[in-house]
Parts: C-alpha cells; sequence; structure tokens
C-alpha cells in the first residue's frame, strides 16, 4: 500500500520506515525521482507569477496553494515555494531548479513564455495554474466562460438590464477572457456592455475596485447608473461595495455586486458577496495529480488542459433592480 503513495491508517514512522527500506535495497518507483543520496525526490515547487509574493493579498492563488499542498502531501510528497517571476529571472531559476531537486513544479498564474520555456528545459514536469500554454505544458483553468453566463443569467432573471464591468489587472490575459464571456453571455440575452459603463484599472485588488468605483460615480449621473456591476475578483467586488455604501448607495437595493470568484474574500464580511467560479482549491488538488501522474506512467509524454466548471453561489449582493417611477 504505502509503496502504491497510499497513507490512510498508516502512521508516519511506518510509512517513511518502508520507503526508506525499499529506497535502501535498491528499489526505485517508476517515474519518481532519486537525489544523488539515493533518497526519494519529494518536493514540488511552485512559482507566483509577476506581481505576486507569499504576503500579497490574493485569495484566489492562496486557496489554489493550499489546494496543491494538500493534494501533494495526500501522496508523500511536499510543496516548496522557489519565488516569483519578477524576482527569480531566467537565469536565477535555472540555477535554483538544479540546486533544489523538485519532482516538478506548478506555474501559479501568467508568465511570460520565454521564463516557462527556460523553465521546463530543467524541469519538464510542468503545470500551468489560470493560463493555458498548449503545447509546452499541462495546465488547470476554471471555465471562467460558464461562471460569466451563470452570473448574468442570474442577474437578468432578478430584472437588470443594465451591466458595469470593473475590472484590474490590465496585462493578464485572465481580464480580456472574462470580459469577453460577460460580453458574449450578455448578448444571448439581447444585451450589451456600454463602454461608459466598463472600468479597466491597474490594481486587481480592493484598492483598485474602490477606485474604479470612485470613477464611475464620478462619471455617471445617478438616474443613468447600471444597477447590476460584474467585477472580475471577489476583491474588487469587496473594494466596489465599501465605495459604494460610503457614498450613500444601497446594496444590493439599488446596485447588486457580483463576482468572479468562489473565495474566502466573498463570505468574510457583510454583505456577502455572490459570485461563480470553479472551486479554487480543486484547482490545486488537480494540478498536483497531474504533476503525480509521471509517477505512474514515465514515457507518458501527453499533456492535458484540464477546465473545471464553475458553480454559482446566491448570496446577500445580488437582489432586483430598484422600481424607477
Amino acid at each position: 500500500m504505502v509503496l502504491n503513495g497510499k497513507r490512510e491508517n498508516i502512521s508516519p514512522d511506518s510509512y517513511q520506515r518502508i520507503w526508506d527500506h525499499a529506497i535502501k535495497i535498491g528499489y526505485r518507483p517508476k517515474g519518481m525521482q532519486l537525489n544523488g543520496d539515493g533518497a526519494l525526490v519529494t518536493n514540488v515547487g511552485f512559482i507566483l507569477r509577476s506581481g505576486l509574493r507569499l504576503h500579497t493579498q490574493s485569495n484566489f492563488f492562496s486557496h489554489v496553494q493550499h489546494g496543491l499542498h494538500a493534494g501533494l502531501l495526500a501522496h508523500g510528497y511536499h510543496s516548496m515555494f522557489l519565488g516569483s517571476e519578477d524576482d527569480l529571472g531566467v537565469r536565477t531559476v535555472q540555477q535554483k531548479l538544479r540546486q533544489n531537486q523538485v519532482f516538478g513544479l506548478a506555474i501559479l498564474g501568467q508568465v511570460d513564455e520565454k521564463f516557462l520555456k527556460a523553465i521546463k528545459a530543467v524541469q519538464p514536469n510542468l503545470v500551468a495554474i489560470s493560463v493555458s500554454y498548449p503545447g509546452i505544458c499541462h495546465s488547470v483553468m476554471p471555465n471562467e466562460k460558464q461562471a460569466l453566463s451563470l452570473l448574468v443569467e442570474h442577474l437578468v432573471e432578478l430584472g437588470h438590464r443594465q451591466f458595469a464591468w470593473v475590472a484590474g489587472d490590465k496585462g493578464l490575459h485572465y481580464n480580456i477572457r472574462r470580459r469577453a464571456g460577460l460580453v458574449e453571455a450578455l448578448s444571448q440575452h439581447d444585451l450589451k456592455l456600454a463602454d461608459r459603463f466598463t472600468m479597466n484599472v491597474e490594481l486587481g485588488d480592493r484598492l483598485g475596485g474602490w477606485k474604479a468605483g470612485e470613477i464611475m460615480l464620478g462619471q455617471i449621473s445617478r438616474k443613468s447608473f447600471p444597477t447590476a456591476w460584474i467585477c472580475a475578483n471577489g476583491l474588487m467586488a469587496r473594494g466596489v461595495i465599501n465605495c459604494l455604501m460610503q457614498n450613500g448607495w444601497r446594496v444590493p437595493e439599488e446596485i447588486s455586486v457580483v463576482a468572479v470568484d468562489a473565495t474566502r474574500v466573498c463570505v468574510e464580511e457583510h454583505p456577502q458577496i455572490t459570485g461563480a467560479h470553479a472551486d479554487p482549491e480543486k484547482i490545486g488538488v488537480t494540478a498536483a495529480e497531474l504533476l503525480l501522474k509521471r509517477a505512474d506512467s514515465e514515457e507518458d509524454e501527453s499533456l492535458m488542459d484540464v477546465l473545471l466548471p464553475s458553480h454559482l453561489t446566491v448570496r446577500e449582493t445580488s437582489a432586483k433592480p430598484p422600481v424607477t417611477a
């Protein structure tokens, strides 16, 4: 059982003794790596995209990281943080990979393709999370189009016809993908996203959400305000809600605010945010499973792009639009 990666009902001490003995007598599990001392390599590295650090307030990737760690630990592996893209650079990341032996590597967020290929030259067992690099490595993606469709369907059923879009992180693909998903979802109901109701700011966090709300409040009269605001993530939605409420608007009585999100930021304070997204911890677990597939099939060079379904959770920030006289 232990040699097949099972840990349930087996004490950590027994688990380690079995592995130590197996390696000592020359057992080499297919697809697994041994270091120079003959010990099993059980570390899997992970790297954050540029702009993120371990202390960065990014609920999505903290959930993903937790899922990745749990998925690896269940099979006797451990996660190791190697750094962020903009701290490492091409030369440094290759040096780190050679110095710190890892069985595989997870990339959390969008990185430069040159950086990714430099990593693959040293460690080909790769999985990208929340972005896809066809033909280069595995990927695990949330079904963002489905998330936007669920949110729009919910708001339209409530009676909303005027929509706003609030996004940050201008240079990242997820910003573009989610806006395109919103436009497509609206078109299914013969609705359009007006340019004047589109806010695209630099930061994709609470501060960015507040800034977007502030800009919108300064540009649009109260009479023509959109009644349904869809935010690119939960942090931005929280910033938008705080801005609106501190400026005298009632959420959701006057404006509904929803997010492409399924993290704890949606429920950690009131009003709790209506959101739709794939489970980020499941994304991390799935990434771990893809990396560990190599343990069962060392010769398999096929790459997988996994798309996880999104689910809608209705909470306190969405309601019917106000009745106009």
